[in-house]
Formats: C-alpha cells, structure tokens, sequence
C-alpha cells in the first residue's frame, strides 16, 4: 500500500504533508512524500524562512518517482498546496501521466486556495486547479469557501452544497468531501463534513470546538487517502478520518497546543 502525497512541507508545526505523511504512515500505509516548499513554519506566523521550491527541482522529483516506479505502486495520489503556478502545471503533468500508466489509481486533490472568504495562493494557481486538476480528480476535498468559489454556487443550505458539488463533479466522475461545513440546518455549536457521491449527502458532524490550529484540512486529506489505500469504503474512509481529527482537536484543545497533538495518532474503532 502506497499514497504518493504532493504538498507543503515545514520544519515546525503540521501543515502539508508534515501533518498528512505522518498520519499515512501511521494508518500502516507507506508513502511518497513529495514537497512543493519548505518553510519553517505555517505563513500565519509572524515570522517565515524557507521558501516555495523551484519548479524544476520538483519536476525532478517527480521524475524520480517515476523511475522509482512509484505511480504503478501507488493505491492513491494527493495534491495540496502547489505553491507556484509553475509548480502547478508540472504537477498536473505528473498527474496526468500517473493517471495513464496507473488505470486503478485514486486522484484526490486537495484545492488548498484560501479560507475565511481569502484566496492566500498565486495568481494563476486557481485556473490550474479549476481547469486541469479537479476534471482528473476522482475526489476532492475543499473547504467551504473553495467550493463556493471553485463552483460559483452558494452553500447556504443542503441544496445549494449538492449544486455546487454537482459542479465540480463534472460528469459524476469526482466526488466531493466538504470541511468546516454551517449550513441552514447545522445544529448550534457543530460543525460538519459533508460527502457529496453519487447526487447523495452524508453529513458528519462534529462539536465546533473554540480553537482553529493550522493543517486539519491537510490531515483529513492524509486520513481519507490512506483509509481508502486500505480498500475502505468512502463513506467509511471519511467518517474515520473525521472521527481521528476531532479526537485531535479535543487533545490539541485539552493541552493549549497552537499546534495540533497529533502523535501518538489517536486510534478510532470502526462504527458498524
């Protein structure tokens, strides 16, 4: 079992694929963790080193992984944060000829674009995302602003969501995980995860607890991927990703962590 996972990398904290990788591994899946930066910490910080790395240092490395023969071994591929729109394209390369070579590979993409009504990436990253990675993706797992914004549609209630997934669904070939979820009908003081497969909603929710640490986006992702690399269900693989961030999020809560606790990675038993 394999998960390639394409993002962000940073010395301090659990953004990218230093909260997603370690999570992977943890489930028992092997992964290929592939950075498009390297930074020091999250960019909210008052302080950042490091910087986005250099589009052909990245497609050197994803050339690698390709003479590694890693894309016929890998159960699913994850892209997150792109950091350039140079880094963009040549990752949607890679991903376009992992998807040739590998006929069974699951293509989740992340569209790490903004958050709290704020696009936070570079010009010409959205058209990427938009135009050539979500038509591949077999699942992606936006926020509830990058699905308003990716798809036009308003997300107030349970129809405006199905619409909106309906949009970036294409043909009905993409399935939609969507996060930080408040809708019309959300119950006081929760918040949800809302699957959107097959024109069907399954609605997970949660307590919206007082605290937002960075990265829960970038675990679900790191979660569901390795769930589903160990031939779990999609339903299931969302709900026990869902069910492990909130275990985090009540430890991270518990201890006054700015950063999430994710290690040791709390184990949640299967629900029948």
């Amino acid at each position: 079992m394999l998960v390639i996972s394409i993002q962000s990398q940073v010395v301090h904290g659990h953004v990218g694929n230093s909260a997603a990788a370690y999570a992977i591994q943890a489930e028992g899946v092997n992964v290929a963790a592939v950075p498009t930066t390297l930074l020091s910490n999250h960019p909210r910080y008052p302080s950042l080193r490091g910087r986005v790395l250099e589009t052909e240092l990245i497609a050197d490395l994803l050339k690698g992984v390709e003479e590694r023969g890693l894309v016929d071994e890998a159960a699913v591929l994850v892209t997150g944060y792109l950091g350039s729109p140079g880094n963009a394209a040549v990752i949607a390369d890679f991903v376009e000829r992992a998807r040739t070579r590998n006929a069974k590979l699951v293509y989740l993409c992340d569209p790490v674009i903004g958050d709290d009504g704020r696009v936070y990436v570079a010009d010409g990253i959205l058209d990427v995302v938009r135009h050539r990675l979500l038509p591949a993706a077999n699942l992606t797992t936006p926020n509830q602003f990058e699905l308003e914004l990716l798809s036009g549609v308003t997300t107030a209630d349970a129809q405006g969501l199905s619409a909106a997934c309906a949009v970036l669904a294409g043909a009905g070939r993409t399935d939609v995980v969507a996060t930080g979820c408040t809708l019309a009908d959300t119950a006081a003081g929760q918040v949800e995860t809302i699957l959107c497969a097959g024109g069907r909603l399954s609605r997970f929710a949660t307590l919206r607890l007082p605290i937002r640490p960075y990265g829960t986006g970038d675990l679900l992702t790191g979660l569901i991927a390795a769930h589903l690399a160990k031939g779990e269900a999609m339903e299931s693989a969302v709900r026990l990703a869902v069910d492990t961030i909130f275990a985090v999020l009540v430890r991270t809560q518990e201890a006054g962590s700015a950063e999430m606790r994710l290690v040791p990675l709390p184990r949640t038993p299967r629900k029948p």
